[in-house]
């Protein structure tokens, strides 16, 4: 994965997680690294209700940003 991931970033998932009712898509925040490459992600709905607390791994997921890349 070329971006680093960090807890509190927000990210998507790049799979589905069918085990956990998650799809492709869905954003969540990364709240406890638990290993180099494996997150807890935290996914929450609009009103800020956590719907489902997981491990993902860093391959599964895209970090999302909200401005703009800074060029080296």
């Amino acid at each position: 994965m070329a971006t680093q991931v960090r807890v509190l970033d927000v990210v998507a998932l790049t799979a589905d997680l069918p085990a956990r009712g998650l799809v492709r898509g869905q954003v969540g925040t990364v709240v406890e690294q638990l290993s180099p490459e494996v997150f807890e992600v935290e996914f929450s709905d609009d009103s800020g209700m956590t719907y489902a607390l997981c491990p993902v791994s860093s391959e599964q997921m895209l970090v999302l940003h909200h401005e703009p890349a800074q060029v080296a």
